[in-house]
Formats: structure tokens, C-alpha cells, sequence
């Protein structure tokens, strides 16, 4: 990482409050080069509050941008924050609606040239896309980075029509912590008490929401550019990474933007941005890409970056199991259209008698993070443990000919006899080693429920062999010789997917399935980045500590009482100082618990505790919340608690219980 302290301008930064149509004012951070003339403005949008949790983060970029001729611009999401207003649901119309208030209000500044493009990861990523969709006439180009298009079945909620039991669960805790925040009294002044406690009143946990929608209904198209990519009038650079859940988003996009306005790029990643050099690498130059981005569609700058190929990926090489990795080995190679011409499908039939497929209920365990972050645990194992639990066809690479290289989305066929009206299948692709070793590549899975549709729930036929078919995440990967390909087909999959209340399982004839991959004709292609480099760090301390930290990732059996736990630190901080004095402190720990009884044993905990205190201001406030869900054969049963505390003192405690009926997931 090479940091920049030299840019083509000299820079200032400001906070502001932007004035919406209703009055509110959201709160923002804005970065400018010192210059007389206007300059184009870019936005990142979120609820994560850029005084504290993205601070960071934004130092590494903002400054950066603003350094080559941008207004970079942060704004914090309604009621999150320093923003004034209360919170609501995630993506909700009016969180978007101000969204493009704020992207109308940047053009109008004196400062600015009328244009705007906007850029962010995850969330920040996601409203990029989504305020596109909605077309404002000064937005004209967007950097949406590890991003969903489709909120229903490419996001934390659900897999193939299954509830997302780690993704929902820790995704839903992690926002109700996230909005018990104080505003800050050091940036929101005298009226932050009177503010945070207004916000509490109005905070609903969102996995009651979440939860009560399980199928693809109106719900979840609101928000889902895939309903209509056509209304995305601006140019999108679409970027992620093969390790993180959401990368199904760029092929699309390159797939259904006109071609004049997408490039794609999916790299080795995580659910990071390229350039911070976080496992998996190689980084890239991800800010110099950009600029040329943000230079050729918002200052008519006559550069190459259009010239690219429609999709720059990365194809992983073989390599050993492993939880982390610094740097996978590999190569990026380029497509001029998507789907591509060098990409043909190519179909394994399975072989062999029919096969009881009634997987023990801990299968799963073993699935690594389903958000990676590049931590030490993000990664799957060895998967010979998870293959023991499930039905296995392989099909070798031969030892004589070339290896077999795939990008795109693997699919499967799978004729498939239910013994209950629930349940699910999960399909993982796996690279086999001569020495046996099994390293997950990708996987997929399908809600019996979903087969005819993701938009409805459907009874499985008792006894009735049908057809499932459902394709499998994006990857791109080289089988070499002497390997061997291996789908592996189990019926449970915890605590990625909810469990069906039945635990049957199902009998699956190889004489219908199949397994058929996107395999690539290897091409030579030319693809060069610049050094990753930022703009200097912000400065944050992380004081020294004697305690051991938690594992990351640990797994306990109760062999008496057959059963398994697996508890999940998310490493999301530990303590922070600040350089304007705040101290910052994060604690969480997730708790999946099943046991060998069946699937209604399922249960997940949540415990959050965050303190944000200024010493030299007197100023400590604490948020505790615990977040719990258990099921039984007709209802999801979900328990949140919030303490809210000032000085030591609690100022709010309230506990939501809710049953919500299983429709589907």
C-alpha cells in the first residue's frame, strides 16, 4: 500500500447539514479542492456514521478523491448518526427519496459543476444502485462495490428461497445495535439527548419485518433494480469479489446494462474494497481505476477506461483448504461480452443407483463466514468432514489433458423424491486433491417450497420424483489435472440456511441429474493495475490489551446431549481512540445451537455492547442488545432487548417478542 500525501490540489474539509424537502437536515462530511472553479461532487450515502464507524474508512478515499479535483461527499441516512429524523426500514422510499434530494442538492452548490456520481460498498453500494434506478437527472455515473441488485434472494435474507439463518439473524442484531447509537453531542450539539432518545422510541427490529415477508413478494422487488435494469440511466462500474456473497450482482449487470455504460470487475476478494489489501489478495489499484471512472463520465475526459473489456475477472488456481489466505494464486483474464463467448456450458451426468440424501442436522458448520470480512476465520475448511454428511459424484480432471477452468454460475439438475412436505437441498461444488483434501469452490441451494418460483411456496409431493434445478454462486476457478470435480449434495446446511421443520430428507436418482459448469476456453489477456494507494490514514489508536481475544470461530460438542454450537466473534473493533478524543468500543459474539433431536432445535443469540465516551467532555453512553430467534413447526419466535444507558444511568430498556408463522422459509 502506497500511502499519497502529494495530490494535484490542496484540500479542505467542512461538516455540514443538508436541508431535505420535509426540513430535515441530514448530516455530512464533505472533502473539496481548493480551487475557484466548480468541480463535479461524488456521494457515498449510508446509515453507518461517519464520525465513528466509517471515519476510517473514508479517510482512505475521500481526501483522495478530493485531492484530484472531486467534492467527495459522506452523508449519513436518515435518523442514523448525527442526521436528524428517525429510522426506518433498510432501503425503505424514504431513505431513497432523500437520497436523491441529496444528489439534486450537490449539483445546485456554487462549488459544484452540476454533476455527481456516487460510490460506496455493501450499503453505501447498493443505494448507489438503487438511486440510479430512481434517475436523477445530475447523477451520471455510480462505483457500486459489493452490492446487491436483488434484495430478495442475493442478499442477507435468503438462499434459493431458505431463510439466511446467520446472514438474517447477525445482519438483524447488528442494525438494532447499530441504530441504539447516540447521535453525538461533540457534531449534533445540546439537542443530541433529546434526539437519541426520539429515535429509540421509534426503532422497530428489523427481523420482524424481514421475517414476515418469506417469499419474493412486493416487499422485496421495491429496491431490486433486477425488476427493471432499463431504469438506470447513468454508467455503472460494478466491482466485487469471489468471497463475497453478493458478486452474482456485476455478472448481471454487465449481462442486462447496455454496454456503452457497464464494466464489471470481480476479483479474488472479500466483502471489502481492492485496494485495502485485506485477504484475499492480490489488491488493486482500486482509486486510480476509479478516478478514470469518475474523469472520463463526469469531466469528459477522453481516457481509455471505456475501451476496457466489458468484465475483468480473476480465476483462482487450485489451492489447499484454508480459512485465510494473503494471496490466492491466479490470473485475471477479460471478456468482451457477458455472457461470454469463450464460456460454454458443459454437463456431467451423475451416475450410480438412487441414494438417501438425510444429512445430520450439523452439516454445515463448516461453511465459513457467509459475510467475509478477511478475518483469520472467514474461509471454509476442509471440506471432507461436510462431503462425509452428504451424497458425493465426482468427475475427474484427466491426468493428460488441460485443466478444466470455469467462470459464471455452475447449475444443477437434481431429480429429487421428497419424504416431507419441507425441506431444502444444498449443492457445494468442491475441488478434490490427489491427497483427498476438499476445498470448497462454490455452492447454491433450493427451498422445495421455491421450485416453481422464488414469488411462491409450493408443498413438496410426497413420493414424487421432480426436477430441481437452480444454479450455483458466481466463481471463477482452474480444476488442474489429476483433480477431481465433486458436487456434493446434503439436505441441511445450519446455520447458513434455516432448517424445514421436517428432518426426512429425500432420495436423489443420479439417472435424472447432472451437474453442468460454465467452462471457459483459456485466453490470454492483458491485465495490469496500478500500486494500491490511499490518502493518509485518519489515526485511530487501538490501545494495548492483556486479554486473549475470543476465537473467532469455535465449535462445541455436547457429546451427551448431541449437541453442536458454534459461537462467531465478528471482530468488529474491540477499542478504538479517536483523534478528537472519542473512544469507541465494540463487543459482539453470535451464538448458532442445534443439537441431533431435529430441526426445531435451532436457535441463535446475539449479544452486542457498544460504549462511546469523550473523557475530556464527560461524556460515556453505553448500548446493550440481545437478539434471539427459535422456531417450532409453524412459527419463527424472535426476542430483542435493548438497554440503553447515560453515565451508568438507564435511560431506555425495552424487550420486543414476536411469532411470526412460517410461510415458506
Amino acid at each position: 500500500m502506497r500511502i499519497r500525501t502529494a495530490f494535484p490540489y490542496e484540500t479542505r474539509h467542512e461538516d455540514i447539514r443538508i436541508p431535505l424537502p420535509d426540513g430535515t437536515r441530514l448530516y455530512a462530511r464533505v472533502w473539496r479542492p481548493l480551487t475557484d472553479d466548480p468541480v463535479p461532487a461524488l456521494l457515498e450515502y449510508l446509515p453507518h456514521r461517519l464520525t465513528d464507524w466509517t471515519a476510517p474508512r473514508d479517510w482512505q478515499r475521500h481526501p483522495w478523491y478530493a485531492g484530484h479535483g472531486y467534492a467527495s461527499v459522506r452523508v449519513d441516512v436518515r435518523g442514523h448518526g448525527n442526521s436528524e429524523g428517525l429510522p426506518g426500514d433498510a432501503y425503505d422510499p424514504v431513505e431513497l427519496a432523500d437520497g436523491v434530494a441529496v444528489v439534486n442538492w450537490l449539483a445546485e452548490q456554487p462549488w459544484c459543476t452540476g454533476k455527481v456520481g456516487m460510490f460506496g460498498i455493501s450499503w453505501g453500494g447498493s443505494n448507489s444502485l438503487r438511486i440510479a434506478a430512481l434517475a436523477p437527472e445530475p447523477l451520471k455515473a455510480i462505483v457500486t462495490v459489493c452490492s446487491t441488485d436483488d434484495r430478495y434472494d442475493n442478499d442477507v435474507h435468503s438462499l434459493g428461497g431458505s431463510v439466511l439463518g446467520a446472514g438474517t439473524h447477525a445482519w438483524a442484531a447488528t442494525m438494532l445495535a447499530f441504530v441504539c447509537r447516540p447521535p453525538d453531542p461533540r457534531y449534533a450539539g445540546e439537542e443530541w439527548r433529546a434526539m437519541w432518545l426520539k429515535r429509540l422510541e421509534a426503532v422497530t427490529p428489523l427481523i420482524h419485518t424481514w421475517l414476515a415477508h418469506q417469499t419474493r413478494d412486493a416487499y422485496w422487488k421495491h429496491g431490486s433494480v433486477r425488476e427493471d435494469y432499463g431504469a438506470i440511466r447513468a454508467a455503472v462500474l460494478a466491482v466485487g469479489g469471489w468471497h463475497d456473497p453478493y458478486r452474482d450482482t456485476v455478472l448481471r449487470l454487465s449481462e442486462h446494462l447496455p454496454q456503452d455504460r457497464v464494466r464489471g470487475i470481480i476479483g479474488p476478494w472479500c466483502h471489502q474494497y481492492p485496494d485495502r489489501g485485506l485477504p484475499p489478495g492480490p489488491a488493486i489499484g482500486f482509486l486510480q481505476e476509479t478516478l478514470r471512472w469518475w474523469d472520463h463520465h463526469l469531466k469528459g475526459v477522453e481516457n481509455d477506461v471505456m475501451a476496457e473489456p466489458l468484465l475483468r475477472s480473476w480465476i483462482s488456481e487450485s489451492h489447499p483448504p484454508a480459512t485465510v489466505y494473503e494471496e490466492l494464486p491466479g490470473r485475471w483474464v477479460t471478456d468482451p461480452a457477458w455472457p461470454s463467448p469463450h464460456v460454454t456450458p458443459v454437463t456431467y451426468a451423475f451416475q450410480g443407483a438412487p441414494v438417501v440424501v438425510d444429512s445430520p442436522q450439523q452439516t454445515g458448520l463448516d461453511a465459513g463466514s457467509f459475510l467475509p470480512f478477511g478475518n483469520d476465520a472467514d474461509l471454509p475448511p476442509d471440506q471432507r468432514g461436510e462431503d462425509a454428511h452428504a451424497a458425493c459424484f465426482d468427475f475427474p480432471v484427466p491426468e493428460d489433458g488441460p485443466p478444466i477452468e470455469i467462470l459464471g454460475r455452475p447449475s444443477v439438475n437434481l431429480a429429487v423424491r421428497a419424504a416431507a412436505p419441507t425441506g431444502q437441498v444444498v449443492a457445494r461444488l468442491c475441488d478434490i486433491a490427489p491427497d483427498g483434501s476438499s476445498t470448497l469452490v462454490t455452492r447454491g441451494a433450493l427451498n422445495f417450497s421455491a421450485r416453481y418460483g422464488r414469488d411462491r411456496a409450493v408443498e413438496a409431493q410426497i413420493g414424487e420424483t421432480e426436477s430441481l434445478a437452480f444454479e450455483l454462486n458466481g466463481i471463477g476457478h482452474s480444476f488442474p489435472p489429476g483433480h477431481r470435480v465433486r458436487l456434493a449434495v446434503s439436505s441441511t446446511y445450519w446455520p447458513w440456511i434455516w432448517p424445514q421443520p421436517d428432518a426426512a430428507g429425500f432420495t436423489l436418482d443420479p439417472a435424472g441429474s447432472s451437474l453442468t459448469l460454465p467452462v471457459r476456453r483459456s485466453t490470454e489477456a492483458a491485465v495490469t493495475w496500478q500500486e494500491p494507494e490511499q490518502s493518509e490514514p485518519l489515526g485511530v489508536v487501538v490501545p494495548a490489551t492483556l486479554e486473549e481475544p475470543r476465537p473467532e470461530r469455535l465449535v462445541v460438542r455436547d457429546v451427551a446431549r448431541g449437541e453442536w454450537t458454534l459461537e462467531v466473534d465478528p471482530r468488529h473493533g474491540g477499542t478504538r481512540v479517536h483523534p478528537d478524543g472519542l473512544e469507541f468500543t465494540e463487543d459482539a459474539v453470535e451464538t448458532y445451537t442445534i443439537d441431533e433431536s431435529g430441526p426445531l432445535s435451532a436457535r441463535t443469540r446475539s449479544e452486542w455492547s457498544i460504549r462511546l465516551h469523550r473523557p475530556e467532555d464527560a461524556w460515556d453512553v453505553t448500548v446493550d442488545t440481545r437478539s434471539e430467534i427459535t422456531c417450532d413447526a409453524h412459527s419463527f419466535l424472535t426476542t430483542d432487548e435493548v438497554v440503553c444507558k447515560e453515565g451508568g444511568e438507564v435511560v431506555f430498556h425495552r424487550t420486543w417478542e414476536q411469532r411470526i408463522p412460517r410461510t415458506a422459509g
